[in-house]
């Protein structure tokens, strides 16, 4: 429960950041014409559902990646003690950062992204409780066996 806390306040973060993009930028591309056709529940195959996802997805993994990688720690985990580590016990590199979030990319698709995130989040958290030694989801095996650890 407490990693779904640290990840429920981290993309609380990357969604405001997220608004304030994505806002202007969707306006932009409806008074151009060019986002005609936008599905208004987001996503689709409208220029400005791609490019939605696009920006979406790309932040939401370079946030994640470079936190993980350069601290260990996101926001959200910082505020709750949680603490990513690689297969070495050390911070994970870029790399194992990058294959640990690399989930996050399949909000790029069109239309089924979103359901395919959330079937990779349930995923996630199904093998986070399978393993109730080493607490590591099939994410962090992607990885080379990343953790996350209690801190303090």
């Amino acid at each position: 429960m407490t990693r779904f806390l640290a990840k429920f306040i981290d993309w609380l973060l990357v969604g405001i950041v997220l608004g304030v993009i994505l806002v202007p930028l969707t306006i932009g591309i409806a008074f151009s014409g060019a986002g005609t056709g936008m599905n208004p529940l987001g996503g689709g195959f409208s220029l400005g559902g791609i490019v939605s996802n696009l920006v979406t997805s790309g932040l939401a993994l370079a946030y994640f990646a470079l936190l993980e990688s350069n601290r260990g720690q996101t926001v959200g985990k910082m505020l709750l003690k949680l603490k990513v580590v690689g297969p070495s016990g050390e911070l994970p590199s870029l790399e194992e950062a990058l294959k640990r979030n690399a989930y996050i990319l399949v909000g790029i698709v069109p239309v089924l992204g979103g359901l395919a995130y959330l079937a990779a989040v349930i995923y996630i958290a199904v093998t986070i409780n399978n393993d109730v030694q080493a607490r590591q989801g099939w994410h962090d095996g992607f990885a080379g066996g990343t953790r996350v650890i209690k801190i303090g």
